[in-house]
């Protein structure tokens, strides 16, 4: 399948890759060219960026949650009826799974697509020396896949000779440059950037920098690169699980505003594939759970930042607990996971009474626990009553930390020998710090919404009466 595509890779985090992908995607739109996005790794607020810019939601792409032949079936199908595809990169170009090793970088899923890369370099500070940076990253692998360059923080003044410098002894394309624009710099807090609703003005700033792009780039350069990517193979879901299908639909309530926004859109995809209807509501603004719901999940986000609006909202803590005690299943994960304890700290160290299914409160720490990839393996009894489905890859990322984080799974480190306990596992409801992406393990998605059809069938019976 032809998919013009390219990948946005750095040597560093901080060096731009948003900022610089985010103006590439609007000076994209800006020439009428239809385009998917896509992040490299388990990253949620990049793709709400890139979303914001091409009108779409943006997809992730991440080589230890998926195989390669899944990742690249992800790609083939959010890609299908664009133009071109842009992949921003993850971390520095090579750093992968347990920092030893190139597994689940932003190389390894250039590698498994075969997708070209342009590397932005952080131009600061440096001149000759950008010869040497960039010709250690082309060398370090047989075929690194870097087909361009781009500099950034590059002086107007100075770039013209780097240009000539980088392709007289490198070899290699110079894409352009960006210059220093400081009124375009996208904020960041604890868990990475800002959201996209936060930053004031964010499409005006994105304009202005599209338009610097657009003349400090080669645009057309860029073009050729990406029209160069070799035709994707076909992939196909080989897990006969990924085939079920409800004979009958379930209606899932999903957690979706200010405090809770943190979605894998494929994820919700399999969902609807395999029977769910996906309702949104707000543990902020919705005074109860809507009615007819068959299931309920919560996702990640910023609770700690939206502390005194959960508390205040009374009737939707009540309505919450009372669903799960009653037997509605949910899938918790993170802030989702904050929300059902009795109370947690926000960020202004006040306790704030939350939903109460969990005992214990949430509270918050100097740095980030348990930061990284994960597999999950159950230890006491079956993933939401069913039979075991094996293991399951996951992500934490988090600065806070629970005194009731659950013991019915075992989560181990990759490349290491650490790991520990972590989730609440019932037969109706899982709830923990993981986040975890559906492709990784279809059984997620099925165990769930059998639970859920279990439950409406109740409900159906208790009707009847």
């Amino acid at each position: 399948m032809e998919t013009p595509r390219i990948l946005l890779a750095a040597g560093a985090s901080g060096s731009g890759k948003t900022l610089i992908t985010c103006g590439i995607l609007q000076a994209l739109v800006n020439c009428g060219k239809k385009v998917a996005s896509f992040k490299c790794g388990p990253d949620y607020i990049d793709p709400m960026f890139h979303s914001r810019v091409i009108g779409t939601k943006s997809r992730n792409l991440d080589m230890f949650f998926t195989s390669p032949e899944i990742t690249g079936y992800l790609l083939e199908k959010n890609a299908g009826d664009c133009d071109i595809s842009v992949i921003e990169g993850v971390m520095g170009y090579y750093d992968g799974v347990g920092g030893i090793s190139d597994k689940a970088s932003a190389y390894d899923l250039a590698a498994s697509t075969d997708t070209p890369v342009i590397f932005i370099v952080n131009s600061k500070g440096m001149s000759v020396s950008l010869a040497a940076y960039v010709k250690g990253f082309l060398e370090y692998k047989k075929n690194s896949h870097i087909k361009g360059v781009i500099l950034n923080q590059m002086s107007p003044m100075l770039y013209p000779r780097m240009k000539k410098l980088l392709e007289g002894e490198l070899g290699i394309k110079v894409l352009g440059y960006v210059p220093k624009v400081e009124d375009c710099v996208i904020e960041s807090r604890h868990l990475g950037l800002v959201l996209p609703e936060e930053i004031p003005e964010l499409q005006k700033r994105l304009a202005k920098l599209a338009g610097i792009l657009e003349q400090t780039l080669d645009m057309d350069g860029i073009l050729e690169v990406a029209s160069g990517a070799p035709p994707l193979k076909k992939g196909e879901l080989k897990d006969p699980v990924f085939s079920f299908r409800l004979p009958k639909k379930v209606r899932i309530g999903v957690a979706d505003d200010e405090a809770f926004c943190f979605f894998y859109q494929d994820n919700f995809q399999l969902l609807k594939e395999m029977g769910a209807e996906l309702v949104p509501f707000s543990p902020i603004h919705d005074s109860a759970l809507l009615e007819d719901l068959d299931g309920m999940l919560l996702y990640g986000g910023y609770p700690e930042l939206k502390g005194r609006a959960l508390e205040e909202n009374e009737g939707m803590r009540r309505s919450v607990k009372e669903a799960i005690q009653n037997g509605m299943p949910c899938m918790a994960e993170c802030g989702g996971f904050m929300y059902l304890h009795e109370e947690i700290e926000d960020m202004d160290g006040t306790l704030r009474k939350m939903a109460g299914v969990i005992p214990g409160k949430v509270f918050r720490t100097p740095s980030l626990k348990r930061f990284g990839y994960i597999t999950l393996e159950e230890t006491t009894g079956s993933f939401l009553g069913e039979q075991k489905i094996g293991l399951i890859p996951a992500h934490e990322f988090h600065y806070f930390e629970s005194e009731n984080c659950g013991s019915d799974f075992h989560a181990s480190k990759p490349m290491s020998t650490r790991g520990w306990d972590c989730i609440h596992g019932t037969k109706r409801m899982m709830a923990g710090f993981p986040h975890l992406h559906y492709y990784g393990n279809p059984g997620i998605p099925k165990a769930f919404l059998e639970k859920c059809l279990e439950y409406q069938k109740e409900r159906e019976k208790v009707n009847e009466k």
